[in-house]
């Protein structure tokens, strides 16, 4: 607990927990001990292996901590420290839960690191039985931390995006494991699928309505959002200043992501179903949305006839959106009413690049304590107790 808070657990509702080397070879079946993900090394740098020879990518400690505890700007840490440079709680959970409890914080949510933050990184798999497998197994060890956790660890379960039905079975079958969510692709037509737009997916939002699993969009998700980072920064840009570049308008993509969902028409179809903006922050939003609603008007009044209401007035139902280092020049509330004080969810993004620490709390301190008491309580742990069904 906090004392911007009392009384309240605060929940980081984004973070990243690098897999251990092991973690597919240990729990898959004998015939294919030899193909699921693996790391081999690769003209000497680790790497994630599948199938025969397909490469994943580095197979870094995916952290910008080293072991001492101390930061390092992203091009010197995630594209070079393997698992033993960085810091032992990127994929040591127990170590994790110390960080938590240092932190003032009693809960996190985890997103993957190995193949793509959605998944999305499996379709060069060619075995459809390989591909699937690697997620269950994923899937399965996530529920295993989830559970040795206490329930402080929340992994949010990847779904084989390539088909429809197959995402359908995996939502219902982590939902009996106990797990909170799912963590989607914000664009499955990369992997073969039709888009999210497409009403062929309505099947599986009955599921997360019904079982109440939020469905999380992290930035970067997708094979088309990675192919933009690489084209947001020009090339003669520094080597440090393109991941800057990159990240800011990574954060930006998800707003692609929130008005193709509201403009679909999913949420008439699907009034209680809930989608998380991950790792994007909150400022944008309101722009977002007002924007989306001139547009709309101006370029489609016969379609905006098909929407039950006006576009903006879909997100504070439907949305939650990720707050972490934003002032918003001295008037975060007056962002956060606009957003809506009950969709905005604390995050530290750790250990990955500009991630709060090692004093998450501290930091935010300062913009965070001007906000209204019932505003900080929702903030920073009810509004995520409720989203995932925490009892404490």
């Amino acid at each position: 607990m906090s004392d911007l808070a009392p009384g309240v657990r605060v929940i980081d509702c984004d973070s990243h927990f690098t897999e251990s080397p092991d973690l597919w070879t240990s729990r898959a079946p004998a015939a294919y001990k030899d193909k699921v993900p693996r790391v081999e090394k690769i003209d000497g740098r680790p790497t994630w292996i599948v199938e025969e020879k397909t490469e994943l990518g580095f197979a870094g400690g995916g952290s910008v901590i080293d072991r001492d505890g101390k930061k390092f700007p992203f091009a010197e840490s995630m594209t070079e420290w393997d698992i033993d440079r960085s810091h032992v709680a990127a994929h040591d959970w127990r170590a994790r839960l110390e960080v938590l409890d240092d932190s003032g914080i009693w809960a996190q949510v985890l997103f993957p690191n190995s193949f793509g933050l959605g998944g999305q990184d499996l379709i060069g798999v060619e075995d459809p039985k390989l591909r699937d497998l690697c997620i269950e197994i994923y899937n399965d060890a996530a529920a295993e931390l989830q559970d040795a956790s206490g329930i402080r660890f929340l992994p949010m379960p990847v779904m084989p995006a390539w088909d429809i039905d197959a995402c359908v079975r995996e939502a219902e079958r982590v939902a009996g494991l106990g797990l909170r969510g799912i963590n989607m692709t914000c664009d499955p037509q990369d992997l073969g699928a039709p888009d999210l737009a497409n009403r062929a997916w309505d099947p599986l939002w009955d599921v997360c309505e019904d079982l109440h699993l939020p469905v999380h969009f992290h930035i970067g998700a997708s094979i088309t959002t990675m192919n933009f980072y690489g084209e947001y920064f020009w090339e003669s840009q520094h080597e440090y200043v393109k991941p800057a570049i990159g990240g800011s308008m990574l954060f930006l993509n998800n707003a692609r992501v929130v008005i193709n969902t509201i403009l679909s028409g999913m949420f008439d179809r699907h009034p209680k179903l809930k989608m998380v903006s991950v790792e994007s922050g909150v400022g944008w939003v309101p722009f977002i949305l007002e924007t989306t609603d001139y547009e709309v008007a101006e370029n489609a009044p016969e379609q905006l006839k098909d929407l039950n209401r006006m576009p903006s007035e879909y997100f504070k139902d439907h949305w939650y959106a990720t707050y972490w280092f934003e002032k918003s020049q001295g008037n975060l509330q007056a962002l956060i009413d606009a957003v809506g004080d009950e969709c905005v969810l604390f995050e530290t993004d750790f250990p990955h690049p500009t991630c709060l620490y090692p004093k998450p709390l501290d930091e935010i301190r300062d913009h965070v304590s001007k906000l209204r008491p019932e505003t900080r309580r929702r903030l920073l742990g009810e509004n995520a107790q409720k989203l995932y069904r925490l009892e404490f």
